[in-house]
């Protein structure tokens, strides 16, 4: 096990998850149905699998397209974004 690979990616995932829209959604399901359990438990299986999907995805990509590129990449698409989302495009 590489600990600092699996603290970096805890930190990091926790810094930018805070206050986020997945964050806010469980926020309002446990304020709406009164089961912070049932929210908690289908919340994190939700994360677990999506993350699992993005591991499984980044392993099979990186097979074909060098990391330095999937870097710049997924650089470039986080700006295209923010700038959609500047202009209210979504």
């Amino acid at each position: 096990m590489n600990w600092k690979v699996l603290l970096t990616t805890f930190g990091l995932l926790f810094l930018a998850e805070l206050g986020d829209k997945t964050q806010l959604a469980v926020i309002s399901l446990t304020a709406k149905h009164k089961t912070p359990w049932a929210v908690f438990v289908g919340a994190s299986l939700a994360m677990v699998t999506v993350t699992a999907l993005g591991v499984i995805f980044g392993e099979a990509i990186t097979r074909f397209i060098p990391g330095n590129i999937l870097e710049k990449v997924s650089a470039g698409l986080f700006i295209l974004i923010g700038i959609l989302m500047f202009f209210d495009v979504f």
